[in-house]
């Protein structure tokens, strides 16, 4: 049995809170201060987004992602509508029908793709299949970066989707849970692969780059923000001692903390995948990993104290590194993998 605790690479959700986080945390801890947001670090971290996505856009706080994706689609979609998403998108897979729910009866409509990127002729078929008021009426695309498969849309892919969108009639939503290893793995300016490519609402996640919990709700489009506040409340994610989300995003948001968390993430990935040697089953362009391995393999890994588990049948196993990876995590793992 290992002598010390094994990094856990089935997740980064598993990391601790980043210090820079944590710091902003105890500092936020201290005396009494107003609530539901009427604070120094809401507001600031409000004017963080505008100066980082160099846009005038409005964000909302939400306790997770799945009521971040839930919601925002809410707002987009009306009950007899239906949103277009990846086959492996989280919020077909991992929301537990949030969507639906908290949108009132909208149906996600799966379409497939190379590497976890939506095939946009596809897309085109699964729209024609809905022509008229007996099928839920298109009404949103939603993307997600970095891709459930590990990959990224780049900004020419996210132009191809705001040109079919605009032909559709669709708002562009899209589901940013590793939306800061995107842009690591890029590296371009953030608006690059939001606004400017035409995604009216963006799910900006902070509990898989070093927050504790708490994503936030971006639209760039101002007028589809109106009364998403009270959706929010509505659906419990109004937080009274808000503070403590925000400040540890206003910690992520100065001196670039999101995006060197992110870079740590992918570089060590990339480092992961190349010590491994292994033939990855899609491409690594962000912090993920996707290994083909039969079963004994696993069950010796697993028996050594190494967790991680099996994305997609019957063999694809998924392995993730977080802001706190260390090179010993990685030296460790690829000496057990090996023997």
């Amino acid at each position: 049995m290992p002598n010390r605790d094994r990094y856990e690479f089935a997740s980064d959700n598993t990391a601790a809170i980043c210090p820079e986080a944590w710091a902003a945390l105890t500092e936020a801890n201290e005396g009494a201060v107003s609530s539901y947001g009427d604070d120094r670090w809401t507001t600031r971290v409000c004017a963080q987004i505008c100066e980082l996505f160099e846009t005038a856009c409005q964000t909302f706080f939400v306790f997770n992602g799945t009521a971040a994706n839930a919601l925002a689609l809410a707002q987009l979609c009306r009950p007899f509508q239906s949103v277009l998403c990846h086959e492996h998108a989280h919020i077909e897979t991992d929301e537990c029908g949030a969507p639906e729910f908290f949108s009132g009866g909208s149906k996600l409509l799966r379409v497939s793709g190379t590497n976890g990127k939506i095939d946009l002729t596809e897309a085109a078929e699964v729209i024609a299949r809905q022509p008229e008021l007996h099928s839920p009426k298109p009404r949103v695309i939603s993307v997600t970066q970095a891709t459930e498969l590990g990959t990224v849309y780049t900004p020419n892919d996210l132009e191809a989707v705001a040109t079919f969108a605009q032909k559709h009639s669709l708002h562009v939503h899209m589901d940013g849970a590793r939306f800061a290893n995107a842009v690591a793995s890029l590296g371009c300016r953030p608006k690059e692969i939001t606004w400017e490519r035409g995604v009216d609402v963006l799910a900006f996640g902070g509990t898989k780059n070093g927050t504790a919990a708490g994503e936030l709700v971006v639209f760039f489009d101002r007028e589809l923000a109106r009364e998403f506040d009270y959706r929010a409340k509505q659906g419990a994610q109004l937080a009274s001692k808000l503070r403590f989300i925000a400040a540890p995003w206003a910690a992520l948001l100065s001196d670039d903390v999101w995006l060197k968390n992110a870079r740590h993430a992918n570089e060590a990935a990339t480092e992961l995948a190349h010590q491994l040697g292994a033939i990855l089953a899609f491409p690594r362009e962000a912090n993920a990993l996707f290994l083909r391995l039969p079963d004994e393999k696993v069950a010796q890994l697993h028996a050594r104290g190494w967790h991680f588990y099996k994305f997609i049948e019957p063999d694809i196993y998924r392995l993730m590194c977080s802001w706190s990876v260390t090179e010993r995590d990685i030296a460790d793992f690829v000496a057990d993998f090996r023997s």
